[in-house]
């Protein structure tokens, strides 16, 4: 498979607005296997990394769509890429392509050619996962008892938790939350204390169903995250509005420690 051969495929994947060079480095790489350049849009992969069997030929589209994903996201913000590539708007790309590459046939599910890891997989998702949401949600219906035990005999219920439980108040009120809402435990914890963030009866039920069919984590997010500034546009430069604040702060703070280091070699 030559390059001019995986880019088509990345294309038969999914169209791009802005065209891309795909080259084959011919070297072999032992820190990565591609990368992408946004700013003259070039997806370089070192070929001589991948075996020229099935499996290695997957590997290598395997990378080359992480690498078509990071240039879908450029293509997204106007060419240019942030200092930190892969967010979770990245990671929702690329499997959003992965899946697509599935069904096309273009790529393969590479997990369920074992049936180890398959059965592995079910061990995991019901003794651990699931297990886990189970006694996090009990914990959230106790702490709601030890509530209304704290309110009855006129004690502060967060000094309770800060003094008595000694654990954080965001993860108390997140469990007490879990049961309240009723989150599937199936989802595993960290997803029930994403879901416990969603306010709206509908858009956590919509992200917990997403979860459960099989979406990742940071697609379900993506989709929330767009579902709300597309309800209120505020929301959306308000955000904005504090990463690019947070990005200021950060140069300023680099400009005058460089600033610093200069007069001291003076």
């Amino acid at each position: 498979m030559n390059q001019d051969k995986v880019k088509q495929k990345l294309l038969a994947i999914e169209d791009t607005q802005m065209d891309f060079t795909l080259i084959f480095s011919g070297k072999k790489s032992k820190k990565v296997n591609g990368l992408y350049k946004p700013q003259s849009r070039e997806i370089i992969l070192h070929n001589r990394n991948f075996s020229s069997d099935d499996t290695g030929q997957n590997l290598l589209l395997y990378t080359a769509i992480h690498e078509y994903a990071h240039h879908q996201h450029a293509c997204l913000r106007g060419g240019t890429l942030s200092a930190r590539a892969h967010n979770s708007e990245f990671w929702a790309i690329f499997h959003a392509l992965l899946e697509k590459a599935e069904k096309k046939k273009i790529y393969s599910d590479v997990f369920s050619v074992s049936p180890e890891l398959l059965k592995l997989t079910e061990v995991i998702r019901s003794k651990f996962l699931k297990n886990n949401g189970e006694l996090v949600k009990e914990m959230g219906k106790h702490l709601l008892k030890a509530h209304d035990l704290c309110t009855g005999i006129g004690v502060r219920f967060e000094d309770y938790v800060d003094r008595m439980l000694r654990i954080p108040r965001t993860a108390a009120n997140m469990a007490m939350r879990m049961f309240e809402y009723d989150i599937a435990p199936e989802v595993g914890a960290d997803n029930m204390r994403f879901l416990a963030g969603i306010r709206d009866d509908d858009e956590r039920k919509a992200a917990e169903t997403a979860l459960i069919k099989g979406k990742s984590p940071d697609t379900v997010k993506i989709q929330v995250r767009k579902k709300e500034t597309e309800d209120d546009p505020v929301a959306l430069l308000e955000k904005e509005k504090a990463r690019l604040e947070r990005t200021i702060a950060t140069l300023n703070k680099r400009l005058e420690e460089v600033k610093r280091e200069l007069s001291k070699e003076q």
